[in-house]
């Protein structure tokens, strides 16, 4: 809610991909003119909720959807998604504008559902959207999409999506924000898409990534083939190494590391599996237990996937801002584990 909240007073828009974040947004200040209700599968009950809350545009995903939308709506503004068929360099489970994606309509199938929303006099097509994927560090593939949305037809409205990548270790480049928005915009000057159209675009991550630092208390170090360092969490904060062999970074909080010198280390977690590893190959200078080891850049999908796994009760989360702190989401205790137990 703190994170909402400031993004709201900052001016910006929201989306939103389920009932619950929708509440969420509305709840932490965002009006509902500043909110997209995004899905693939949007329930009755959700369609309801957004349309109830009046919100600025509803992008709608599949046939079904219209049709349980134009029984739902009045005079409601929505965007249909569009599969461009455009792959960026990423990851197979964070690509979703290739042409078999569980997100949007094909190509092929656009005009029919542009018919069928013209058809359905309680919705206004405001436009395309697309995304055509997450972590992307390169630019040319959004400059594709632009290219493939003119091709769709002339709207009011393109939301371009999000995906622009951040550097989650030294190796990594990532464009600045200017860039990219620079590279949209040639796009759409070169497809021919008029001046004056609203181009909205979604960039979660870039915004968030690095906002976000965790950390981690050694509880113990192990060596036998390797040197393990276990942690008081690990893939119940942090399941992106665990979905997607995320590359992280690691340090001690007190003390600089030389990897000339430092100890190779297996960062591990708590918990029952053996993939729960934050970072492979981690240079550590004499990591001991009582430590505290930090990983930077876990702002964007940290806390948003963290879960109680092996029933261990999520971090908090704190506030840091010209040396103050202030926690905005307490640590959870074990009470909270049983709090929705009804037996």
């Amino acid at each position: 809610t703190a994170v909402l909240s400031l993004l709201a007073r900052e001016g910006l828009w929201c989306d939103v991909a389920s009932g619950g974040e929708l509440h969420l947004a509305l709840n932490a200040g965002f009006p509902a003119e500043r909110i997209l209700m995004h899905g693939n599968a949007k329930s009755v009950s959700e369609l309801e909720a957004a349309v109830a809350a009046k919100v600025a545009l509803i992008v709608i995903d599949n046939f079904d959807e219209i049709d349980r939308l134009a029984a739902i709506a009045l005079a409601q503004s929505v965007l249909l998604r569009a599969t461009p068929d455009v792959r960026g360099d990423t990851h197979e489970k964070i690509s979703t504008g290739q042409a078999d994606s569980k997100f949007g309509f094909s190509m092929a199938d656009l005009p029919r559902a542009i018919e069928r929303v013209h058809a359905a006099g309680a919705l206004r097509l405001e436009g395309v959207h697309a995304h055509i994927g997450s972590q992307l560090l390169e630019l040319d593939p959004f400059a594709r999409e632009v290219a493939a949305l003119a091709q769709i037809g002339q709207f009011s409205t393109y939301d371009l999506g999000g995906g622009l990548g951040v550097a989650y270790s030294e190796q990594q480049r990532s464009p600045e924000i200017e860039q990219w928005v620079a590279a949209l915009l040639s796009a759409a000057r070169e497809a021919v898409i008029p001046q004056g159209t609203r181009l909205l675009v979604e960039p979660g991550r870039a915004l968030t990534a690095n906002a976000g630092v965790t950390l981690y208390t050694v509880e113990s170090v192990k060596r036998n083939v390797s040197t393990w360092v276990a942690v008081d969490g690990g893939m119940s904060d942090n399941m992106r190494p665990m979905l997607y062999g995320s590359l992280y970074e690691a340090h001690l909080a007190d003390r600089p590391s030389d990897p000339t010198t430092a100890t190779r280390c297996v960062l591990a977690g708590k918990h029952c599996e053996s993939g729960d590893v934050i970072v492979r190959d981690v240079p550590l200078e004499d990591p001991k237990p009582g430590d505290v080891i930090l990983t930077p850049v876990t702002g964007a999908y940290g806390y948003a996937m963290s879960s109680n796994y092996n029933g261990v009760p999520r971090p908090p989360v704190i506030f840091c801002k010209d040396g103050d702190a202030r926690v905005v989401v307490r640590r959870e205790t074990f009470d909270d584990l049983t709090a929705r137990d009804v037996c």
